[in-house]
């Protein structure tokens, strides 16, 4: 690397306050710049920070990325990133990972106590002002199959586990003995895994290999009990389906607000499932007329599983730590988080 001051450029998000590098700007040239204008600031730069980790403008801007070396998004998942000339370039991409682990974590432990607890019931009887007792659900001992087996998917298991449930993982291949699943099942087989799951954990990052896996086949090898739990990315889920499965489940569901619990035994070949907790979506925001929002067993939250206090201070601090690695080193190579631009995600 050269002693002169490197040119950092800065995505900044449009519907945000900007947001300032200091610790930066004492090393290097930076440009603060918006998705409409990467074009004309990436010239000559050779870092970039995507601080709007949605925008898909780098590959728009790629022609005048004549110096660029690393580029850094502000986020866990890189697939609104990657695209083949970067994948084949020698350009470095870090992610940050680690800020949403723990946040994550806890959001997915919430949905499942929400389910076996009952909570979006009691808050719709509460509305109405209605008592009606009921009996809810233990955790203990339920079965959360978690698909990715990164370090989110590793944080949820922990936690989980923590409390006293039974946890597997879906991976990229099989294998047995891991130290936070114990079991791993290829995800090629999951609708052949499932069929006593309580819970299943979307964890994994959007790849071609994950895009669309939750389909009907493996929606109705679910047993009717099982709730989805998704904080990874829309696009792992076939969403008609869901909804087609969601909706058979409220109908085999004999608790009603209004009514007593069957308490007969749910036809076990049925193709519904009990509920769903979905903080991602194909399409965000999801539009007001979307059938899921209609649909009493599903819990819908706004892309906000990580996002706990002070999660942005968090995600400054990764990539400054990394630029100073950066301005240290001669090489891309030492830096942190770096992605398997082929695989779609850091992994060891």
């Amino acid at each position: 690397m050269s002693t002169a001051k490197p040119a950092v450029v800065v995505i900044l998000e449009s519907d945000a306050a900007p947001r300032r590098f200091p610790r930066v700007e004492e090393s290097a040239d930076v440009r603060y710049t918006t998705a409409e204008n990467l074009s004309r600031d990436l010239p000559g730069a050779d870092v970039l920070l995507m601080w709007d980790f949605f925008s898909g403008a780098l590959q728009d801007a790629w022609p005048h990325a004549d110096a660029l070396r690393w580029v850094h998004i502000a986020a866990a998942g890189v697939d609104t990133l990657l695209f083949d000339d970067l994948v084949a370039s020698d350009v470095t991409v870090t992610n940050s990972r680690g800020v949403f682990d723990r946040p994550i974590a806890e959001f997915v432990l919430g949905s499942i106590l929400a389910f076996a607890k009952d909570l979006p019931r009691s808050l719709r009887l509460q509305s109405q002002s209605r008592w009606q007792h009921r009996e809810t659900e233990r955790i203990e001992g339920a079965h959360a199959m978690v698909v990715g087996t990164g370090a989110i998917g590793r944080e949820i298991a922990r936690l989980l586990r923590a409390v006293g449930m039974r946890v597997t993982g879906v991976g990229r291949t099989a294998r047995d003995g891991d130290d936070d699943f114990g079991t791993v099942h290829a995800s090629g087989d999951l609708a052949s895994v499932v069929g006593d799951v309580d819970h299943l954990v979307l964890a994994a990052p959007l790849t071609e290999q994950t895009r669309r896996l939750v389909d009907a086949a493996v929606l109705r090898a679910l047993p009717p009990r099982a709730r989805l739990i998704n904080i990874a990315r829309g696009e792992l889920v076939v969403t008609d389906d869901l909804v087609a499965a969601l909706r058979k489940g409220m109908q085999g569901d004999g608790m009603q607000d209004g009514g007593e619990q069957d308490g007969g035994e749910q036809d076990g070949n049925a193709q519904g499932i009990a509920g769903a907790a979905l903080d991602v979506f194909e399409t965000e925001p999801l539009p007001a007329d979307h059938p899921l929002w209609s649909i009493d067993t599903a819990i819908l939250t706004a892309h906000m599983s990580g996002d706990a206090a002070g999660w942005r201070d968090r995600l400054a601090e990764i990539f400054v730590d990394n630029f100073e690695r950066y301005i240290r080193a001669a090489d891309p190579g030492a830096l942190h988080n770096i992605v398997d631009k082929h695989r779609g995600y850091v992994h060891g």
